[in-house]
């Protein structure tokens, strides 16, 4: 596990180069959002030490694997652990797969669950610390984005990926189809693109790449793609 300073707030964790989570540091010690593959809690947890800090809570952007691996094993460490997710996606977290009235999207997989259970249900709007949950359906059902308000950041989970430029998830790319393939709803990804990018963020921070500063431009034309891809869908 790699460990990448990107502010002096914003930690980045990666492993195999493609993989993160991040701590971003409160007044009161560390948020984790997300908590990567399963085997990354030791590292995390030695990483923060080293910081300065413990981890406080936890908050989860979705409950893919690659997202919740390593929430029991955290979970277990600190007893009482604060454990934050939107309210939707809460139920894939406990492999609950039904859908709503009036949601569609493909076969939804790669949930396997936790035992651990959340201490806390978002809604669009709420705050963890100084991070704002803002819904970002698409990807998956609930999936949740996170704004810090003190600078801008913007923890975007999986609603975009910067592996290769900055790409919005449902976009099918033929050399980096994974944005497309992994997604659950194409047009809900690109709505939800168009309203992260409308919070003009001063930093974008992902699920899988690198934190890229001033990204709106690059975006604008994520968006864009996303929109033509889907209207092509419907012709």
């Amino acid at each position: 596990m790699k460990l990448i300073q990107e502010t002096d707030r914003l930690i980045r964790f990666t492993r195999f180069g493609m993989i993160n989570c991040f701590l971003v540091k409160e007044d009161d010690g560390f948020t984790l959002v997300d908590t990567g593959l399963a085997g990354s809690s030791a590292g995390i947890i030695d990483s923060a030490l080293r910081l300065g800090a413990s981890i406080r809570r936890v908050i989860l952007t979705h409950a893919h694997l690659d997202h919740i691996g390593s929430l029991d094993s955290l979970a277990q460490r600190f007893p009482g652990l604060s454990i934050a997710i939107g309210q939707r996606e809460a139920r894939l977290l406990r492999r609950d797969f039904a859908l709503d009235a009036g949601e569609s999207g493909k076969w939804l997989i790669g949930f396997p669950g936790a035992k651990a259970a959340p201490t806390l249900l978002l809604q669009e709007g709420d705050y963890v610390g100084s991070l704002q949950a803002v819904c970002s359906p698409g990807h998956t059902p609930g999936h949740m984005s996170y704004l810090d308000v003190r600078d801008g950041t913007l923890l975007a989970g999986d609603s975009f990926t910067t592996q290769t430029g900055i790409v919005a998830a449902g976009v099918f790319k033929f050399y980096f189809p994974f944005p497309a393939w992994f997604s659950w709803n194409k047009m809900l990804a690109a709505e939800s693109a168009k309203k992260l990018r409308d919070l003009k963020p001063a930093r974008l921070a992902v699920g899988h790449g690198r934190t890229v500063d001033s990204p709106v431009s690059a975006m604008d034309k994520a968006v864009d793609l996303a929109f033509r891809q889907c209207e092509k869908l419907l012709h």
